[in-house]
């Protein structure tokens, strides 16, 4: 008997030792009780939970309030540096806002017209005021010349006026500035266990995603997004702790929020790292990734799971791939930033449903895998026919990547990855290097693991679209049967 309740003591463990990495995998897939309202309800303040980076780059926070008449008024702070500590400029933005229907193109999202009514910006030092009117100035038309004459000082909190739909002027095309994120608008629901150990149940949690920022500058002004920038929260229901929501949620144009020092970490890249939530990139790509780095060899391994849906819960394929990176050196463009090279050798390809299965079937030969042979759940290695061209893999292929790591306000750290570009495009030269950062994935081991151990993410019970069953990792209610089981015997 002694023996036996060893063993059920055993199991028991673990059942419950499962790793952190698989438990966060099995979280994104299990949606994390996320609840999405359609049509979305915007009424009220929502703010940026840190400092957030634009291509450019540019740094800044944001502070949008709706009211219910749907007239909207939008704070954007910019700054210096990637700390937002140091503001350089500040923007009142003024408008109307109407939703229409559920977008078309980017599933689970609404989308929405805007009307600016104008743009005022205050300058927080004199070096931002000559900057911007230098840009105004030589870039912007007839209506915007002398838009701050030569010479003019620096008045600290005075607001100018760069464009006013009343007088049909408008100076904003020189600062790159465009308000398309309101027209694709999403906003989500979730419940935050509270932290403390003496308190029970969960605080509600609001974000609001905003349509993306093109990648190019240039295009920035016309882009109609079909992803998502970082959301912001609401002001009322965010996350707990979030020094910033409450900085950024009292601050004005004339008095910018400065978020608090936070010490640089080390770019330490071993272990394995993933994503926080289902991901969403431009031209409609659900996806959720998972990354090893192996220090001691410079090598690394990446899962990327896509799906069809918003919530990551119909999975379409998966890539594997594998290679080695460079040693990271400082960026001297993105402040904060480190930039590596990444040698994608190897890959593998696992089709989730059928859609896919034909797309691979019908490639050209030879070019993703051995033609005809594809299957839904059965993995292929793509290395032989240097990659994939129907899913636009190629390999041998090197990546001029930007990484971050920082730590969040619960201690955990993460790594920002450099964004994709927004025309599908790979960033294969040192000037296609990206200037801003995807979502950053969550440190869910030191060490690292071989991601053979992890079993699939499928789900018993849950089937795929073409009503297959799939798997589940054992559950913690089978291993005590099996355990009581062994005592009933004994």
């Amino acid at each position: 008997m002694v023996r036996c309740w060893w063993l059920a003591g055993l199991l028991v463990a673990c059942a419950a030792a499962e790793p952190p990495c698989r438990q966060q995998l099995r979280h994104l897939q299990d949606s994390a009780g996320i609840a999405a309202r359609l049509p979305p309800r915007l009424e009220g303040r929502w703010v940026s939970t840190g400092c957030e980076v634009r291509p450019g780059p540019e740094f800044l926070t944001r502070s949008y309030l709706f009211y219910t008449n749907r007239l909207f008024k939008a704070l954007q702070f910019y700054y210096w540096d990637p700390s937002c500590r140091d503001p350089s400029y500040s923007l009142v933005i003024k408008g109307k806002l109407r939703l229409r229907q559920a977008s078309w193109i980017t599933r689970g999202a609404t989308e929405a017209d805007y009307h600016l009514h104008k743009v005022g910006i205050v300058f927080h030092s004199p070096k931002a005021m000559r900057e911007v009117a230098s840009r105004i100035n030589q870039t912007s038309g007839e209506g915007c010349r002398g838009f701050l004459p030569p010479g003019r000082s620096w008045a600290p909190g005075a607001l100018y006026e760069v464009l006013s739909a009343k007088t049909e002027r408008d100076c904003t095309a020189a600062l790159g500035f465009a308000m398309h994120e309101l027209s694709l608008v999403r906003v989500e629901r979730h419940f935050q266990p509270l932290l403390q150990p003496q308190q029970s149940g969960s605080r509600l949690v609001e974000e609001l995603y905003l349509g993306d920022i093109h990648t190019d500058w240039g295009e920035r002004l016309h882009y109609r997004p079909t992803g998502y920038q970082r959301p912001l929260q609401s002001a009322l229901h965010h996350v707990h702790p979030c020094p910033a929501c409450g900085i950024i949620s009292r601050a004005d144009e004339h008095h910018p929020p400065v978020l608090p020092a936070r010490a640089a970490l080390p770019m330490q890249l071993s272990g394995s790292w993933v994503s926080t939530h289902c991901e969403v990139r431009p031209a409609v790509l659900f996806l959720t990734r998972y990354f090893t780095f192996h220090g001691n060899n410079h090598t690394w391994e990446g899962h990327y799971y896509h799906y069809s849906d918003p919530l990551c819960r119909q999975p379409t394929f998966t890539i594997y791939a594998s290679g080695h990176y460079s040693q990271g050196i400082p960026s001297s463009k993105v402040r904060g930033g480190t930039e590596l090279a990444f040698k994608v050798t190897q890959a593998r390809v696992t089709p989730m449903d059928q859609v896919t299965v034909l797309m691979l079937n019908s490639s050209e030969p030879g070019s993703c895998g051995l033609q005809g042979s594809w299957s839904a759940g059965e993995e292929q290695d793509i290395t032989a026919t240097n990659g994939c061209l129907a899913l636009g893999i190629k390999l041998p292929h090197t990546e001029y990547e930007l990484f971050k790591t920082e730590q969040d306000t619960q201690e955990r750290r993460l790594l920002y990855i450099g964004e994709r570009p927004t025309d599908g495009s790979s960033p294969d030269s040192p000037d296609k290097r990206p200037t801003s950062y995807q979502a950053p994935l969550i440190q869910c081991a030191a060490a690292s693991e071989e991601f053979s151990n992890y079993i699939s993410l499928k789900y018993v019970g849950r089937k795929d679209a073409n009503g297959i069953e799939a798997l589940k990792p054992l559950p913690v209610a089978f291993l005590l049967f099996i355990a009581l089981l062994f005592l009933r015997w004994d």
